[in-house]
């Protein structure tokens, strides 16, 4: 299809204008020699400045963000030597906003007339902010991923060393990551970017349910803690505690018996998070034969060292209490 010639009302000035308006593009000159500035009223208002008839570089210099002034003044000197087409994104502060602008233009003597290189601005702000937001998910689940899979090959190692078959090992490893998956379900954004969290008594009971046949809150599991928030990192831990417990307790403790409860009761301040385990009504306790497995091993480690506080069991005949004191700042990490 050929193109409309000169006298065509699309190459009219005012229809050009619109367009140019329309499209968010502002157009500037530069000469090379005296450093001066043009641009059409809308580069003006893209720069946050009183429109006059010309502005010296570093008049716009002091409006671009600090971290970028060297490497736009270095781009726009080195468009003389270069052939062809360029692009130069770049910051610019407008009181507390930050806008991101695009250069365009032809380098060299291609785009150079009368001594001056002519080329346009671009409001880029909503692409930028979306790549950044792009990267910044990129980033957290490259983050996630890594996390998740050096705790299921520390997983794989304690329970290659818990079980004695194959199917055995299967099955365990299989619940712990199971475990950890409903954990993440209920870890949800924070506004504003503060990262990602969940409420203690939500997580709680979503690794609870399983364990009962109509599930938490229903009278067989009883939970009651304060209401605060795990961040990511915890939840992952708090999820292995809670099911180590948890099977423990299906095999051994209160959740193996048709009448047996289990309690989760917590208090908290500023300086600590106090969280009670108790178990009644399962099958009788033989207080001396307890002793310390791979499962206790991953109990203390979690509790000590991922969220920097303590674990204690106490052995009754009728069932077992065990007090989980945790540190707040680590508990919202």
């Amino acid at each position: 299809m050929p193109l409309p010639d000169a006298s065509h009302p699309l190459w009219e000035p005012n229809h050009l204008r619109r367009a140019l308006h329309a499209a968010g593009v502002s157009l500037w000159s530069w000469n090379v020699e005296s450093d001066a500035f043009s641009m059409d009223q809308h580069g003006f208002a893209l720069w946050g400045i009183e429109p006059t008839p010309t502005v010296n570089f570093e008049d716009l210099s002091a409006k671009i963000h600090p971290a970028d002034r060297d490497r736009v003044r270095e781009a726009f000197n080195a468009t003389r030597a270069l052939v062809g087409a360029y692009e130069i994104d770049f910051r610019i502060l407008l009181g507390d906003e930050v806008r991101w602008v695009s250069a365009r233009g032809v380098g060299s003597d291609e785009g150079l007339y009368n001594g001056r290189m002519a080329g346009v601005f671009l409001d880029v702000t909503g692409r930028k902010q979306a790549e950044e937001g792009h990267e910044l998910l990129a980033g957290e689940m490259s983050h996630r991923v890594k996390n998740l899979l050096a705790i299921a090959a520390g997983l794989t190692n304690l329970t290659s060393r818990s079980t004695t078959t194959a199917k055995e090992m299967a099955e365990e490893l299989t619940a712990r990551l199971a475990a950890l998956g409903r954990a993440h379900d209920v870890v949800r954004p924070l506004p504003g970017h503060q990262g990602r969290a969940a409420l203690l008594g939500d997580l709680i009971s979503v690794l609870l349910a399983p364990y009962d046949d109509t599930a938490a809150f229903s009278g067989r599991i009883r939970v009651a803690v304060p209401r605060m928030g795990v961040g990511e990192q915890a939840a992952t831990t708090l999820a292995l505690v809670v099911h180590e417990l948890a099977t423990n307790s299906l095999k051994y403790g209160a959740l193996s018996a048709e009448k047996g409860t289990l309690d989760i009761s917590g208090v908290a301040d500023e300086d600590l998070v106090c969280i009670t385990w108790t178990e009644r009504g399962g099958p009788a306790v033989d207080v001396q034969g307890q002793g310390e497995g791979y499962g206790s091993k991953l109990l203390n480690r979690g509790v000590s060292g991922q969220l920097g506080g303590s674990i204690s069991t106490e052995w009754f005949e009728e069932g077992i209490v065990v007090s989980l004191k945790i540190d707040p700042a680590r508990l919202s990490a």
